[in-house]
């Protein structure tokens, strides 16, 4: 057994310390740290020399230490997670890209869910600052105040110190739903308006009666319905449906707040005889993962909700790693993805084929 063999196998019956990396590499434990926690240190260490630590961590099976790593930075490398419901369609694609990100940087994260309520968030912010977090990331949270760290917000609407909005381009996104409708021949299209628990609703809406106005779209009263709830399952939409066909207002077209309101639409007018889209086009807004198995596969202007998680985490960790200046917004772009739910506007405009449903509803 050569030396090394030797020393191989010495390791094996003892933890493995950076010491002893320092050691096989022949350079001081400070660079190695850098390398191996990643830190901005590590960057002016040449890249063949950084390959060289990497290699022998892996050799000698090193595993950093959580707790030496805190000890030597005063730092918890952890971040405050802030959604409104765990497990949901809009906010799990978003903690996706955040997770993936974070796991990169090994940073850790607690997650916290609000439902709304006022009151639960602000306990749950203090709860994530005793627990040491660096910085928060908000999902689908209404804020009307900075928290006191930095935070970005997914999505965000309000300046805010210190609160970086990532938000989506509605005015886009809401003219390539409503050119999409206008090229298939609808002219009566009904809307539906999110709660205003949603970040997101007011600017939305806001973008949405501008590109009508620019493209010449007709939105009466009666054909727009708001949403008053904060379900997050497509039963959303289902009554706010009814109420919408229960006015006996002729619509060829809906195009609804987002696409769990858009799918319970589609079953409240298939319940009255109506079909998708030969009777109704219904067009959603941000793509969750079920859009493509609904029967039918929804049309919708999608949202790159992982990659908007994703650009959320890497900004939070560019300004607590490399102290980068506060940006006050970030903007993404969407994409119309056409599917089955959208068709030629039809011949004849009707509201229900079962008549009985709307004396049964008014």
């Amino acid at each position: 057994m050569t030396a090394l063999q030797k020393s191989d196998a010495s390791t094996k019956s003892r933890p493995v310390t950076l010491e002893m990396v320092a050691q096989r590499v022949g350079l001081a434990k400070g660079t190695c740290s850098a390398v191996l926690n990643k830190t901005a240190a590590s960057r002016s260490v040449p890249a063949h020399t950084q390959e060289r630590i990497l290699a022998a961590a892996r050799k000698l099976n090193y595993r950093p230490s959580f707790h030496a790593r805190n000890l030597g930075t005063k730092r918890t490398y952890m971040i405050g997670v802030v959604t409104q419901e765990i497990g949901d369609f809009y906010g799990s694609p978003i903690i996706s890209g955040i997770e993936r990100y974070l796991r990169e940087k090994r940073y850790f994260f607690l997650t916290v869910a609000h439902r709304h309520d006022p009151d639960l968030l602000e306990s749950y912010a203090h709860l994530l600052l005793d627990r040491g977090v660096e910085g928060f990331i908000t999902i689908d949270t209404v804020m009307d105040r900075p928290l006191p760290l930095p935070t970005v917000a997914v999505p965000g609407h309000l300046r805010l110190k210190d609160v970086t909005n990532i938000v989506l381009n509605h005015r886009r996104g809401a003219r390539l739903a409503l050119n999409h409708l206008l090229k298939l021949g609808h002219t009566d299209i009904a809307f539906m308006k999110g709660a205003s628990v949603s970040p997101d609703s007011e600017d939305r809406w806001k973008c949405i009666c501008e590109a009508a106005a620019e493209l010449g779209v007709r939105m009466p009263a009666s054909l727009v319905i708001q949403l008053a709830s904060d379900d997050a399952t497509p039963q959303l939409g289902y009554p706010f449906a009814k109420k919408l066909l229960a006015r006996q207002r002729p619509f060829t077209a809906l195009f609804a707040y987002n696409d769990i309101s858009a799918i319970g639409s589609i079953r409240a007018f298939q319940e009255v005889g109506l079909r998708i889209p030969e009777d109704v086009s219904v067009v959603g807004f941000d793509d969750i993962r079920i859009a493509v198995h609904n029967n039918p596969t929804l049309t919708t202007v999608r949202q790159p909700l992982e990659k908007m998680g994703e650009i959320a985490a890497r900004t939070l960790l560019e300004r607590l790693e490399d102290h980068k200046p506060w940006i006050p917004k970030i903007v993404c772009e969407p994409e119309l993805v056409v599917r089955n739910s959208t068709g030629p506007a039809p011949a004849e405009r009707t509201v229900a084929r079962d008549a009985s449903f709307a004396a049964d509803h008014a």
